[in-house]
């Protein structure tokens, strides 16, 4: 239990800055292309980082992506892929920074068939089954983040693995995570 009196995840309560996260956002449903782009992006960013480097990055990463427009991202050239490259303020990797462009022009490719990136994501929310009651009860990966994966591989999207997009699967509140005594474990969907 915090000094606040509320149980949460182990994790969630060992920053001020992951305790704002895991309260008001880490489990709860995301819904919007936009927002799911964000949330790719971040994700595949904080593979083989903490996420905490990459939430006290959010608002960088927010600007240097113009707000996370995929039509924007999407014209983004070598130019753009050497300036994000100088900016100290988000996380300056060359094959994740492509990996964005790539990504927001498989976005468009999804408008362009008629299809969105939250339909596709959310196709592949699992049934909700009991809650954890620990950490170690919460695994890396899924079979529906593999079939996701493996989907949107299948329409052009890169740094999309099962672990990467089991994780975007939580913060989007695709799955719920919270463990079953934590204060933010969402009832109802």
């Amino acid at each position: 239990m915090s000094e606040d009196g509320l149980v949460r995840c182990p994790w969630g309560d060992s920053t001020p800055d992951y305790r704002a996260y895991h309260d008001t956002e880490w489990g709860r449903p995301v819904h919007g292309d936009v927002a799911l782009f964000e949330r790719i992006t971040l994700e595949a960013f904080q593979s083989g980082l903490s996420w905490l480097t990459i939430l006290r990055k959010r608002a960088a990463f927010r600007a240097a992506f113009i707000d996370f427009d995929a039509s924007a991202v999407a014209r983004f050239d070598e130019s753009d892929v050497e300036r994000l490259m100088a900016d100290a303020a988000i996380v300056r990797n060359r094959r994740k920074i492509e990996a964005t462009i790539t990504n927001a022009r498989a976005v468009l490719g999804l408008h362009s068939a008629g299809e969105t990136l939250d339909g596709l994501m959310w196709s592949f929310a699992p049934a909700r089954k009991g809650r954890p009651s620990a950490m170690n009860e919460v695994p890396a990966s899924t079979p529906e983040s593999l079939a996701l994966s493996k989907a949107l591989k299948a329409k052009g999207f890169v740094f999309v693995g099962p672990t990467t997009m089991y994780a975007a699967m939580q913060a989007c509140g695709l799955v719920d995570d919270h463990l079953a005594d934590c204060h933010a474990a969402v009832v109802e969907r």
